[in-house]
């Protein structure tokens, strides 16, 4: 009989070690090294029925003389994923898609490939064919070009995707597949590897797309090794709270397109809705002037999104007040306090500031300073910002305000969505277009205050 071939691999990072240890050398995490077999039987690659037996060797060329061949993009009929995407799925590309357990990413692959035009492999081997049956009839009842395999072995896999040829192929998911070819059980490091390692040959040589599920730890990384997102293409993440109807689509790697951008959807019993509109559900609608909140204009790749600030201050009751911040950088927020405290003159150091961003997003972009100076100032002195002014501008530690980037497509949103008036510094500079908005410019926090409360 055959020694079987073993090594030592950490489940948290993925480096293969020749004998057990307490740590691992490259993470330095301890007690994650386990012992997997790596081969079992002689392996056998996938291989595409209409690629010939032999192949012809590569060889180096300029890159002046490599032809290229402009391809055509699958359009999802999902306006957001395909915004995130790029402009649609790249033929031959491996698309991960990460989130929290609950959150959403089955329903949103199982209404794409119920909705889409080409013949679409939906592989899940953590439901069954009459769970996924009770899904897609509160979806779309009426769909012909998807069809459902409920596998977990790759080898059975490729079988049926040779009979059936799909044009789409999505598996739910990738740390449930397991190949013969590797002796460790379903979800290990050489697993999850292997089947990749397929799935990239499979989609490489005939063209055809995948899209794979994965889960994700308790620290919110995709689980397995990090080569698994190495080997992919693009890798998306579905973001969102479980006790809120919304959910956001961000992509941390693409290939094929940029990283920037955002697709927002809201959870309905029939399935996820595409939002095209974030500024709707950023804004609250309430029609009563109430002190400590403020509007902003960002950007989330080329989408201007207006968001809706909320800021309370009050007195501190304990020794030590309080700093928290949902949805913002708290260093950024304690770094506003001082300027406000050092620059503009308010005593702030005695008093709790807690800032909020509606709707459950998280943003980092530096055009919000100034509408959270805004909504700070505004709950400190109990004057209600108007509804009708935005802002968009950065503030400098010496109380300066800032320009901040494509300062055009904001003010174009926030006159779109009914603004009269958006403040901004006095240094952006502004093409000469006839904007209805009025455009009010500032150069030091004085001037905010002073227009805003004076």
């Amino acid at each position: 009989m055959a020694k079987l071939k073993t090594s030592f691999y950490c489940q948290n990072c993925g480096t293969q070690h020749s004998k057990w240890q307490g740590q691992c050398n490259s993470c330095k995490e301890w007690n994650t090294l386990v012992e997997e077999i790596l081969e079992k039987t002689e392996k056998q690659s996938w291989k595409s029925p209409s690629s010939p037996v032999v192949k012809r060797v590569a060889k180096p060329l300029r890159i002046s003389e490599i032809e290229t061949s402009k391809e055509e993009r699958l359009k999802t009929n999902d306006q957001e994923l395909d915004r995130v995407l790029g402009g649609g799925i790249v033929p031959g590309s491996l698309t991960l898609l990460g989130g929290e357990p609950g959150i959403g990413k089955s329903t949103l692959l199982l209404q794409i490939s119920l909705n889409l035009r080409y013949k679409t492999l939906y592989v899940s081997g953590e439901e069954s064919q009459q769970q996924i049956k009770m899904r897609a009839q509160r979806i779309n009842p009426d769909s012909n070009n998807c069809f459902i395999l409920t596998e977990t072995k790759t080898q059975n896999i490729f079988q049926q995707i040779e009979k059936l040829a799909p044009e789409i192929v999505i598996i739910d998911s990738i740390q449930t597949l397991h190949s013969d070819y590797i002796e460790s059980g379903p979800g290990s490091i050489s697993q999850i590897r292997e089947c990749t390692a397929e799935l990239i040959k499979y989609a490489k040589e005939t063209a055809t797309p995948v899209i794979l599920i994965g889960h994700i730890t308790k620290e919110g990384s995709i689980a397995g090794p990090k080569v698994l997102e190495h080997m992919v293409d693009t890798v998306l993440q579905f973001e969102g709270d479980r006790n809120h109807v919304y959910r956001i689509l961000r992509a941390h790697k693409n290939r094929f397109g940029s990283t920037h951008e955002l697709g927002i959807y809201e959870m309905q019993g029939n399935g996820l809705r595409e939002v095209s509109n974030p500024s709707e559900i950023l804004i609250s609608k309430n029609e009563e002037d109430l002190s400590g909140t403020a509007i902003a204009a960002t950007l989330e790749g080329v989408r201007p999104l207006m968001i809706e600030i909320q800021a309370l201050v009050s007195s501190a009751v304990y020794g030590t007040p309080q700093r928290s911040a949902t949805g913002y950088n708290a260093k950024r927020l304690n770094m506003l306090l001082a300027v406000l405290e050092k620059r503009a003159g308010f005593r702030l150091g005695a008093k709790d500031v807690f800032l909020n961003i509606t709707g459950g997003i998280s943003v980092d972009d530096p055009a919000l300073d100034l509408a959270v100076v805004a909504a700070i100032l505004s709950s400190n002195e109990d004057i209600a910002v108007p509804k009708d002014i935005c802002f968009a501008a950065e503030v400098g530690l010496a109380g300066e305000v800032r320009p901040v980037t494509r300062v055009e497509q904001r003010i174009m949103e926030a006159e779109k969505l009914g603004f009269s008036s958006i403040i901004i510094s006095t240094q952006s500079k502004i093409p000469k277009n006839n904007f209805i908005i009025k455009i009010q410019k500032t150069s030091k926090i004085e001037d905010v205050v002073s227009y805003l409360f004076g």
